[in-house]
């Protein structure tokens, strides 16, 4: 499929060529999605995976993305999900099964890019687009907060807590969610500029 791309013909007043010239773009694009989604069909059927991975949607996932890893592919990033974390009610439970299978993911992954050999070529790294309340509501869950950790894995990532382990001290709250300690543009930007080598000011 085709995203982001939004023409208003109400307002456009572009001579021919110019609109010759974005159907000529956009016929490319698809077409070079279409070689791209062959190419990938034809990496992840040949290739035979090193590791035995989870029955989960994001040990399908990263498998995926290792057989492209060992297939040879020369894409720099790759992207997966893990849905679920929203947790307003009956979080404990819950969130033990989401890590379960986060770990579960994770290790089946780095297991098969380790007899690859390509483990210390990959860094995978964790977000979320929001953390959690400190208090648990009136439905055994947590709402939305303003802090979240982030995991980094990869032979090459020296282990350890960076930044400052928040404390869970009344006091040390802001009006009941945590106080971050470290921006995570500050991650984004050490993966760019340490591990792709790209310079991080103009992308954030």
């Amino acid at each position: 499929s085709l995203g982001g791309f939004s023409f208003d013909q109400s307002r456009d007043q572009a001579p021919h060529a110019t609109r010759l010239a974005r159907l000529d773009f956009l016929s490319r694009v698809a077409m070079n999605a279409e070689v791209s989604s062959e190419r990938i069909r034809e990496v992840t059927k040949k290739y035979k995976d090193h590791a035995p991975y989870p029955a989960t949607g994001l040990g399908r996932q990263l498998q995926t993305v290792a057989r492209m890893i060992g297939g040879g592919l020369d894409t720099r990033v790759y992207y997966v999900s893990l849905g679920g974390f929203d947790t307003h009610a009956n979080e404990a439970g819950t969130h033990d099964g989401l890590m379960t299978e986060l770990a579960e993911g994770i290790e089946a992954f780095q297991k098969d890019l380790n007899k690859q050999g390509n483990a210390g070529r990959v860094l995978t790294m964790t977000f979320s687009e929001f953390g959690r309340r400190v208090a648990q509501n009136a439905s055994n869950g947590t709402d939305h907060g303003t802090a979240a950790p982030m995991f980094v894995f990869g032979p090459r990532v020296k282990p350890g807590l960076y930044g400052t382990h928040p404390s869970l001290a009344p006091e040390s709250l802001d009006r009941g969610d945590l106080k971050f300690a470290t921006d995570f543009r500050s991650v984004y930007a050490t993966i760019l500029e340490q591990w792709l080598g790209a310079k991080s000011p103009a992308i954030l």
